[in-house]
């Protein structure tokens, strides 16, 4: 079987919000993959081995070999499977709504989740959960301001897209981190609708192969 031919992989932590990301797009669009886990806390990060930093020379989670390529950074590789996998439609056809859409990722993966990223929090010491719960929050007061015109069922209107796909693991790393999500009702309200979603369900962080026991669902 040629490189092009054979069947994607992806490399995974279970907990990575960037990761449960593409993992969405993939359930979604129906895309059958391998997936290898990459344990970012065992043995000092197993993202940091000569193997892994081959691969993604940046070292983080998700990286996607796919058809003889390899990509990193979660939005690239949605847009990459966007591309080659247009159905369904991960980007609204209207210019105005699909520059929302990308507004709302961006804000999301750009203004948010790095400044809660593993490596700076680690860089935080014993303030680590009050710096998160701080760049969640101010990050979640701007959003939630923006939704309240872009949202129908979902983040831009009635049609699940890739803002929908960057949101609900970033409140997934809101709740783990302990962010009160009263102000958030907004925010609140289309998680709950995308959790009822079966492409969200099976790539959930619970229901990973590398979820350890205790945190399966």
């Amino acid at each position: 079987m040629s490189a092009a031919a054979a069947k994607p992989i992806l490399y995974s932590y279970f907990r990575s919000s960037c990761s449960w990301r593409v993992r969405i797009a993939l359930a979604l669009k129906g895309i059958s993959y391998d997936l290898v886990p990459v344990n970012l806390i065992k043995d000092g990060g197993q993202q940091f081995s000569a193997e892994f930093k081959a691969l993604n020379p940046m070292q983080q989670v998700p990286a996607l070999k796919i058809d003889g390529i390899t990509l990193s950074q979660s939005l690239a590789i949605i847009n990459y499977l966007e591309e080659t996998h247009p159905n369904p439609r991960l980007l609204p056809q209207d210019p105005k709504k699909r520059a929302q859409v990308r507004m709302i990722a961006d804000h999301i993966v750009s203004g948010i989740q790095p400044l809660q990223n593993l490596s700076v929090l680690k860089q935080m010491g014993e303030k680590k959960m009050e710096w998160a719960q701080n760049c969640i929050a101010s990050g979640f007061q701007a959003l939630e301001q923006i939704l309240q015109h872009t949202a129908g069922r979902y983040c831009v209107g009635d049609e699940v897209s890739m803002a929908d796909l960057c949101l609900a693991p970033q409140v997934a790393n809101a709740e783990r981190f302990k962010v009160d999500m009263g102000p958030y009702p907004t925010i609140t309200r289309i998680n709950k609708a995308l959790l009822e979603l079966e492409a969200f369900k099976i790539s959930h962080p619970s229901r990973q192969p590398d979820t350890p026991a205790e945190l399966r669902a």
